[in-house]
């Protein structure tokens, strides 16, 4: 077998690995997520809501990607979304005092942010509130990709 043609071959398979292995991050995470809240489930986390915000695509670090859209309701016990992100591994919901649409401005911020939980679903969701944790001293609900420090998307809700 000729050099060339060795590399060729090693080279495409390297390429064709690396597209697996790619789409298996992206796909990974839809195969392996819980059945999203029910629509009971949701309408009783909504109900509760306090404070009420939108996901937009538009914003300026999402991308074909890293986005949400929907309607984010909080109240004292839940966030939840009617809506959908796109799909990603170690999504965490946090909330922050002042509105950003960046990872730089997430980075610089995340100091004053809190925590709230895990999203684990992409078609809606409820996540619960810790004790302890006043969502009216926040302003904002941010979805973050822990594992690759990608913003997904944010919603200010007062």
């Amino acid at each position: 077998m000729k050099l060339r043609t060795a590399l060729l071959l090693i080279a495409s398979h390297v390429t064709v690995a690396a597209i697996g292995f790619a789409g298996g991050i992206f796909t990974l995470p839809i195969l392996t997520a819980p059945a999203a809240p029910t629509t009971a489930e949701l309408k009783a986390a909504t109900a509760q809501a306090q404070f009420s915000g939108h996901f937009k695509r538009d914003l300026k670090d999402s991308d074909a990607l890293h986005w949400g859209e929907g309607i984010v309701s909080v109240s004292a016990n839940a966030v939840s979304l009617a809506g959908k992100l796109s799909p990603g591994p170690d999504y965490k919901l946090y909330l922050s005092p002042e509105f950003v649409e960046t990872e730089a401005d997430f980075k610089r911020l995340k100091a004053r942010m809190v925590r709230v939980g895990d999203v684990k679903t992409f078609e809606n969701f409820v996540v619960p509130i810790p004790a302890g944790i006043e969502p009216a001293n926040y302003s904002t609900v941010i979805v973050w990709c822990e594992t690759f420090s990608q913003f997904i998307s944010a919603a200010k809700y007062r």
